[in-house]
């Protein structure tokens, strides 16, 4: 995530004793158990999964390195009336309260003042750089979890999706065109995310990734048959240039190195102490996994965001020595995971790893989009093809 955008710049974090009341409501509209993050998350690419792109349907786009949040359309009651109320859940789980007046979403082919309410969507809040200059915050939907108390989790990927245009994206767009002065208040802009068939990967590589309006590392390839599920989807897959693979730990600062002067022992605060990574086990448990190597002009640059650094997620990618260093932002300063409470569990983090050492490279992804399309062009003609002509109940 970059550090150029913040939930905080469009919304305002609602306190997390108020916000128990929403999880709750949210947890019921997708009949869940659980209040915690109600959002999917993909593993990672290894060479496996070739193996299920050509036996199953699935759909690609883009991996927009954005803020992953989750787009809650909602009501609460302020003494008399209900109230609309839009808020956008991050992946610690907290909630962020849009509080703009000129932010609605009509039902449509309703009277006006009809809005959705108890709808869940999917997506990733970027910051557009704009052709002629400027820039615009977008807020890119991939997936839709409830529409208007319906619970869509069951759906397949292209009937959710197909929910959300209908129903939310045009009645949105509409309006806006009906009202085209309040295109400037609006906090961000809706979109929804381009998907392709997964054999376009060279169309995407060559032709989408270098025109795109915001950061990418990668792509996504989702299972246009299967269920959306919270937590861990095997059926949601993530592919990273091998440069692009990343952990994220959790940073532990040791000691400052120690100097002698004029027979005196003291800490050197200006020099950079060791740095531990740590890896998260489940149960509040956190622990040690490697060493951050961190250089001289980095530990600057790290001193120079006068910010805590201690115990807070930070993302980092393997070098060709082998080392462990940290992902860097345009400045150069450390990409802080600060929209995530843990790192990486270890089950990741060995997922992560596969993937490295795999090594799935575009070449490959490249090498493998002629099967994948013959697969899916073999399995759209048995879907189009007549049943058998019957005899005595007997096809023939």
């Amino acid at each position: 995530m970059g550090s150029l955008l913040q939930l905080s710049d469009v919304a305002d974090l609602i306190p997390r004793h108020d916000a128990q009341f929403f999880k709750q409501r949210v947890a019921d509209l997708i009949e869940r158990r659980s209040l915690s993050f109600p959002g999917a998350q993909p593993v990672s690419f290894s060479r496996r999964h070739f193996r299920d792109l050509q036996d199953t349907d699935y759909w690609l786009c883009e991996k927009t390195d954005g803020i992953r949040c989750l787009l809650y359309l909602t009501t609460f009651s302020d003494g008399s009336t209900q109230q609309e109320a839009h808020m956008l859940i991050d992946r610690k789980n907290d909630y962020y309260n849009i509080d703009n007046e000129h932010f609605h979403f009509p039902l449509p082919d309703a009277p006006e003042a009809s809005y959705h309410t108890e709808t869940l969507l999917d997506g990733e809040l970027v910051l557009d750089k704009l052709p002629g200059g400027g820039e615009q915050k977008t807020f890119m939907v991939f997936d839709c979890l409830a529409v208007d108390g319906k619970s869509l989790l069951q759906r397949t990927l292209d009937k959710r999706l197909g929910y959300f245009v209908e129903s939310v994206l045009k009645p949105y767009h509409k309006l806006l065109a009906r009202y085209p002065e309040e295109k400037e208040l609006q906090p961000f802009v809706i979109v929804a995310k381009k998907m392709e068939k997964a054999y376009g990967v060279m169309m995407m590589l060559k032709d989408v990734l270098p025109k795109l309006p915001h950061g990418s590392d990668g792509l996504i390839f989702t299972c246009r048959t299967s269920p959306y599920t919270p937590g861990t989807d095997q059926k949601i897959i993530k592919w990273k240039p091998p440069h692009e693979n990343t952990i994220d730990f959790r940073l532990h600062l040791g000691d400052f190195p120690s100097v002698t002067e004029d027979g005196q022992t003291f800490l050197d605060y200006d020099a950079c102490p060791s740095m531990d990574l740590l890896v998260f086990h489940g149960s509040d448990r956190s622990e040690f996994y490697a060493k951050l190597h961190v250089t001289e002009s980095e530990w600057e640059s790290m001193k120079g965001m006068q910010q805590i650094l201690d115990g807070r997620i930070i993302e980092c990618h393997k070098d060709e020595h082998g080392r462990w260093r940290y992902k860097k932002e345009p400045n150069g300063e450390p990409r802080f995971r600060d929209d995530k409470t843990e790192a990486n569990h270890i089950s990741t983090v060995e997922s992560v790893l596969e993937s490295i050492e795999d090594a799935v490279s575009e070449q490959d992804l490249l090498d493998n989009a002629k099967m994948i399309n013959a697969s899916w062009k073999r399995r759209e003609a048995e879907a189009t093809r007549p049943m058998a002509t019957q005899t005595n109940g007997v096809p023939r």
